[in-house]
């Protein structure tokens, strides 16, 4: 295995040389830098991230939490994030919370001073321990806000009361809203937009739900006893299988319950039924998140952003006017 020295010697440069212009090519010439790289290919030397990293103070790696592997939304969010970590050279680690709380900060614990930075995507802890960790790390939160901490928020509310709207113009006026996960930031949130936007209608809070096939199957008769004529469901997964479950039972739609989610997942390989949703920008979430950890961690920061990415809503043929009879019931 090629050495340092071995590198230096090809390059006839030294070995101090060689460091700078592997861990700190800002500090070295553009020839010589080139020179030293063309050596170290042509020997097939890896520079050792581990003595990088004491030299530098930079691990080049950064980490990515998620409350889930099962929502399938997280799967563009994960990828654009890891597209905008390996542009910048740096390797991005992915752990999952499982929601809990506790288990983010053991992870952020663990993880501190193996790292260069964190983002955390829809994290459950309080916002004071945010707000210290984002004193000794560069932190980014997805789709949660902290005072003081740099932030990217998909604006799903907004776009929930644009479908509220699209239901209300169709003449419904009693939505169910199937809401969820526990301890979501961004769900009261969703249902507050929802009945801002529609005065009008009654909208009957169902849930909290886990972003789960299973919990939309198990939605369905509660959705069948609310009496209303559409229903609204946060997450696509949840909504197939309530979807599901009420083609098993013989409601039509949208001829006897519109159905509407605040996610289109095509793009992460869902297969959706031709249902009314928002399209949202996942992998530019992620990808904006990191590239905001990335300017953290290069630089010092004197004050927190927050970007905020618009939805855009795609009406299709699973909302239609109700029925004048009511939803068929258990």
């Amino acid at each position: 295995m090629a050495r340092l020295e071995d590198v230096a010697r090809q390059a006839g440069v030294s070995a101090s040389t060689v460091s700078r212009a592997l861990s700190r090519p800002d500090m070295i010439s553009e020839a010589t830098r080139n020179k030293v790289l063309a050596a170290a290919e042509a020997l097939g030397y890896r520079h050792n991230a581990a003595a990088r990293a004491l030299v530098t103070g930079r691990t080049e790696l950064l980490a990515f939490s998620v409350p889930t592997l099962a929502n399938p939304f997280y799967a563009p969010v994960i990828e654009g994030a890891q597209q905008a970590a390996e542009q910048a050279g740096c390797e991005l680690i992915v752990v999952v919370t499982d929601g809990s709380a506790e288990r983010e900060k053991a992870l952020f614990a663990r993880l501190t001073d193996r790292v260069d930075g964190f983002a955390a995507a829809g994290p459950r802890s309080p916002a004071p321990v945010l707000s210290a960790l984002a004193d000794h790390l560069p932190l980014v939160t997805l789709n949660r806000r902290v005072r003081g901490v740099s932030s990217v928020v998909i604006d799903t509310p907004t776009g929930v009361g644009a479908i509220g709207t699209h239901l209300a113009g169709l003449g419904h006026r009693r939505i169910a809203y199937l809401g969820g996960p526990e301890r979501s930031w961004l769900d009261p949130r969703r249902l507050r937009a929802l009945r801002t936007a529609v005065p009008e209608c009654e909208v009957v809070a169902l849930g909290p739900y886990p972003p789960e096939f299973e919990a939309g199957v198990r939605a369905a008769d509660a959705v069948r006893e609310s009496g209303c004529t559409a229903a609204l469901a946060y997450s696509s997964t949840l909504l197939l299988g309530l979807l599901h479950r009420m083609t098993m039972l013989g409601v039509r739609t949208p001829g006897d319950l519109s159905l509407a989610c605040a996610d289109d997942l095509s793009a992460a390989g869902l297969a959706m039924p031709d249902v009314t949703a928002l399209h949202v920008p996942a992998a530019e979430a992620g990808r904006r998140a990191v590239e905001r950890l990335l300017d953290l961690s290069t630089g010092p920061s004197d004050s927190a952003t927050h970007q905020s990415l618009p939805v855009q809503l795609l009406p299709r043929a699973s909302t239609g006017e109700p029925s004048a009879a009511r939803v068929p019931g258990p």
